[in-house]
C-alpha cells in the first residue's frame, strides 16, 4: 500500500477559498472512487493543506490518476490554482 501526500502552500488569505474548493470538489473524488483525507497545518508553514489519498502500489494510483482527470476534472482544478504559491507531492510505502 502506499500514502500519496499532494502538499498545496497557500497563498496569504486564502484558506477558506481553498477548503471551499475542495468540498466544491469532492464529487469528483467520489465519482472516481478515490476517498481522501484532507488536513490542514497546526503548526509550521500557515496556509498549508495536504490532500491525502492511498492506494494498493503505484500503479493504481497512475491509473486512479488518469482517469479522474477529465474535463470536468480540470476545469474544477482552474479554481484550486490561483489559490496556491507552490505545492509538492510525496509518495510513501506503507510499512505498517
Amino acid at each position: 500500500m502506499i500514502v500519496v501526500r499532494d502538499i498545496f502552500h497557500l497563498k496569504f488569505g486564502k484558506a477558506r477559498d481553498f477548503k471551499t474548493a475542495m468540498e466544491n470538489g469532492k464529487h469528483l473524488f467520489d465519482a472516481a472512487g478515490i476517498s481522501y483525507r484532507l488536513l490542514s497545518d497546526l503548526v509550521g508553514d500557515s496556509y498549508t493543506f495536504v490532500l491525502e489519498t492511498t492506494a494498493a502500489n503505484l500503479a493504481e494510483w497512475e491509473s486512479n490518476m488518469r482517469d479522474s482527470m477529465n474535463e470536468e476534472w480540470r476545469r474544477w482544478y482552474q479554481t484550486v490554482t490561483p489559490l496556491c504559491e507552490s505545492g509538492k507531492r510525496e509518495i510513501f510505502t506503507v510499512v505498517e
